[in-house]
């Protein structure tokens, strides 16, 4: 099998966030100390994926790659494409299809954040599943996302985007890990009511031919989708309550790349004297003391 590639999509014009995302884009707005699109980058890194996509509106991606450049600084390779109109999740794999060529992969939403004991393991375990996987978490408010329904013997039935009345609280993520057929896949699904490719509708594609596997996050993980100002806040005061406690950084691209050698302690080292007016930078340095 080919060798999984990612994909983070971060376009959409950030309407519910008006008027902080009059001028720049929802996944460059801060979540504490680093900008949102490092959270969802870390999970890719952490799925040991380095060859990453992130599809933007046309009028931002400057400012994506202001932010992000090549993704060389962190043993990346990153590229971009454009997504004139958003028009559904499952559009991305389409938009995809040429940087995919075959490969299968990874997709995370740009303002989803994920953290949890055991998280990088259960990526990994994902990573070498054929077929498709996706992660669902216990929600409140189910009727916001695409909720499984699950049969009596434990196993997924359908999945319902968005319910008046939900069949369960169990709400899928915003982290799909396909196989290479997902592009041809996606150029199959219809659009909706509200016209749009729903990644429902791919995954149910998956779930017909018995290829969805399910990865539940239980007690003790955190899934933060950003999308709202209170959940941004939130989501700020999540990383900044981890970080003071625990004296150790969520989301750091140059940590993970540090861990799995993908760049030196020189790398390492430059990357911390950039950021050395701040508490981010020190704790890079730290790193490189520590060995």
């Amino acid at each position: 099998m080919a060798q999984r590639k990612g994909i983070i999509l971060a376009g959409g014009s950030g309407t519910r966030l008006y008027p902080i995302t009059l001028g720049v884009s929802k996944q460059l707005l801060p979540i504490y100390d680093k900008p949102m699109i490092y959270y969802p980058l870390s999970v890719l890194m952490l799925s040991d994926i380095r060859e990453i996509a992130i599809i933007t509106t046309p009028q931002d991606q400057e400012q994506f790659k202001r932010t992000l450049g090549d993704g060389h600084q962190w043993g990346l390779e990153l590229s971009y494409i454009a997504q004139p109109n958003p028009e559904g999740l499952a559009q991305a794999y389409v938009l995809a299809e040429g940087f995919l060529n075959g490969a299968p992969s990874a997709m995370v939403l740009g303002d989803n954040l994920f953290f949890g004991h055991g998280f990088p393991e259960m990526l990994v375990d994902a990573n070498a599943r054929p077929g498709g996987t996706v992660f669902c978490y216990r929600v409140q408010d189910p009727q916001r996302y695409g909720v499984l329904e699950f049969n009596a013997a434990g196993g997924v039935d359908r999945i319902v985007e968005k319910p008046v009345s939900a069949p369960s609280p169990y709400a899928v993520t915003g982290l799909y890990f396909l196989d290479e057929t997902a592009p041809e896949r996606a150029k199959s699904v219809q659009p909706s009511a509200r016209g749009e490719l729903e990644i429902t509708s791919l995954l149910e594609l998956y779930l017909a031919d018995g290829l969805l596997n399910v990865q539940q996050m239980g007690r003790g993980f955190a899934w933060l989708d950003t999308g709202t100002h209170a959940s941004l806040l939130d989501a700020g005061n999540f990383v900044r309550t981890l970080s003071e406690r625990q004296g150790q950084q969520m989301g750091s691209p140059e940590e993970i790349a540090w861990g799995k050698g993908w760049i030196t302690r020189d790398a390492l080292r430059a990357r911390a004297r950039a950021f050395g007016k701040n508490e981010y930078g020190s704790y890079l340095m730290r790193l490189t003391e520590e060995g």
